[in-house]
């Protein structure tokens, strides 16, 4: 794998932490109940694409 696309791979990393982030911030200041647990969920399963972009971007 060439550099440019570990390059582009840890881009896609950071860009999905800062999304998923962004996520957990507004659900747990503007919402309750069921929508901020679906929120909650959106969020932590992105955590395995931002995992798997993350060991791309190492290897």
């Amino acid at each position: 794998m060439s550099s440019m696309d570990k390059m582009w791979a840890s881009f896609i990393a950071i860009g999905l932490m800062v999304f998923a982030s962004l996520i957990i911030s507004f659900a747990r200041t503007r919402t309750k109940g069921v929508l901020r647990a679906v929120l909650s969920i959106i969020a932590f399963l992105m955590f395995i694409p931002i995992l798997l972009y993350m060991l791309v971007s190492l290897l």
